[in-house]
């Protein structure tokens, strides 16, 4: 394959180019490369290009590398990568003559840009699936806890009663746009180059309607040089799901600081929690620590394919089809990751509800609705209420004194001071404003706290993830019955 070219690679080139991309390509792409080479000698043999005696030669051995699931024969690093070594194979088996009529109306550079597509499909839709798991453990610990009252918290800043489902709501509901970003890029993912040859298609009549039916694609791409030189897909992806992993982590930092001793609302359990080497004391909440950190992996694997595509030409060369990619499944390995271990970690989480609703009595966090008690029932302005209030706040805090400890007198008595206003609420109203379990069930307009209306909420994002769980099934299944109707040509031409 090196005519042109008399020299042998470099050490160089074979250590730092040669030999890592074909170990990649041992990992992930053999039985998509036999793939490949199978929907495309079944198609240059229906269109008459190849003879079936030709066909059925190339797909036997095609078919016998298949069922030994890795290589049996010695890689030479000196071909470049494993697609030749394959080849090479292959014609040594049954002959130049049969073997070189496999590469017939293609090019490397459209099957590359077709493998990364189709090892990346199975992954995407792997992780996508646990996406959905992650959604469906989430949606159960916020139907679990849906009335559980806490303090919000705004500039991490008591703010106002919500309950844990509210919370988890929220979370939800960033998780579903992020899906929907998500899933909306497999449209672009699942397109077949095949056929695009090295950049100019080809002259032989070939079907690319054929091959992309036989290899799960819902579609061929529509011009052969943006087929060999598009890999904005990668950044599509990577985006989305890095939108995802920075949601994630958000989420992952609050549990984090309510796991500490200082707030106690939540204990994670003790197998997904690490010790110390020298105090006896810890349990250290690892997985929130790693999720929060490989939010930046993403973030930053993102940057490097941007940055290996700008400046670029558009059409085939290797910073593109090699550098822009090269760690694009390590990113898809740290969403993974991230997934899988908040999903985890979730299923193990034990709620203080009491300690929960007791910093919620004395932080201040109900007397918003104090003010919007003095707003109904003293006929004042909303901005007048905040005033007086927030003078009362001060002087509690002044004499050391909790929110519970707010009585008729010193609202009278500040309200009077402040705005020359006579007061008529009494204890029991001061008790009910200040109560958090009555504070948050009042909210309950739409998308608000109040448990009723987060039960709402959770059926409607129940729903939804039933719905994307449906469809995801139908496009993996999908994908599943091509690789088994491939399989079945495979077998019909080539014999058992």
């Amino acid at each position: 394959m090196r005519e042109r070219i008399k020299e042998q690679p470099a050490p160089e080139i074979i250590e730092y180019l040669f030999k890592p991309g074909i170990s990649n390509d041992m990992e992930r792409s053999y039985a998509t490369i036999l793939a490949v080479n199978a929907a495309h000698v079944i198609m240059l043999m229906e269109e008459k290009i190849i003879t079936r005696d030709v066909c059925q030669k190339i797909l036997a051995v095609t078919k016998a590398m298949a069922l030994a699931g890795k290589p049996e024969f010695e890689i030479n690093y000196n071909l470049e990568d494993l697609y030749f070594n394959m080849e090479a194979y292959l014609i040594k088996a049954v002959g130049l003559e049969v073997g070189g009529q496999q590469h017939t109306g293609r090019s490397r550079n459209d099957m590359i840009a077709t493998i990364i597509r189709m090892d990346s499909r199975d992954y995407f839709l792997k992780i996508c699936s646990m996406v959905n798991g992650l959604r469906a453990a989430l949606l159960a610990f916020a139907q679990e806890h849906a009335s559980v009252v806490m303090s919000g918290y705004t500039h991490l800043q008591p703010s106002e009663p919500i309950t844990m489902g509210h919370y988890f709501a929220a979370i939800l509901y960033a998780l579903d746009r992020d899906y929907q970003r998500i899933i909306n890029a497999y449209g672009r993912l699942n397109i077949c180059p095949l056929g695009s040859g090295a950049m100019a298609s080809t002259s032989f009549k070939i079907n690319r309607e054929t091959t992309a039916q036989l290899l799960g694609f819902d579609d061929y791409m529509g011009n052969s040089l943006d087929g060999v030189a598009s890999r904005d897909y990668v950044l599509e992806i990577e985006a989305a799901f890095g939108i995802m992993m920075n949601n994630l982590s958000r989420m992952a930092h609050d549990l984090y600081l309510w796991s500490t001793p200082e707030y106690g609302y939540i204990e994670v359990g003790g197998s997904v929690a690490a010790c110390s080497s020298i105090m006896p004391q810890k349990k250290n909440p690892m997985t929130l620590e790693h999720i929060k950190a490989k939010a930046a992996h993403v973030e930053a694997f993102f940057v490097s394919a941007f940055s290996a595509l700008k400046n670029t030409p558009f059409t085939h060369a290797r910073d593109i089809s090699c550098e822009a990619v090269s760690y694009y499944y390590p990113a898809l390995k740290e969403v993974e990751a991230a997934v899988q271990l908040a999903t985890v970690t979730i299923k193990t989480i034990k709620v203080n509800q009491e300690i929960m609703l007791e910093r919620a009595k004395n932080n201040f966090c109900t007397v918003t609705e104090l003010a919007n008690y003095l707003v109904r029932y003293e006929g004042i302005s909303f901005r007048a209420a905040h005033e007086v209030v927030a003078e009362i706040v001060a002087y509690m805090l002044e004499h050391k004194k909790s929110s519970e400890d707010i009585s008729p007198e010193i609202l009278a008595e500040i309200a009077l001071n402040s705005l020359g206003l006579r007061t008529t609420l009494t204890k029991e109203q001061i008790a009910n404003a200040l109560n958090p379990v009555l504070n948050a069930r009042a909210k309950d307009v739409a998308g608000g706290p109040a448990p009723r209306e987060v039960e709402k909420q959770l059926v409607k994002l129940s729903a939804l993830l039933a719905r994307d769980q449906k469809e995801l099934a139908a496009q993996t299944e999908r994908v599943a019955l091509a690789k088994i109707a491939l399989q079945a040509k495979v077998d019909d031409i080539a014999g058992n």
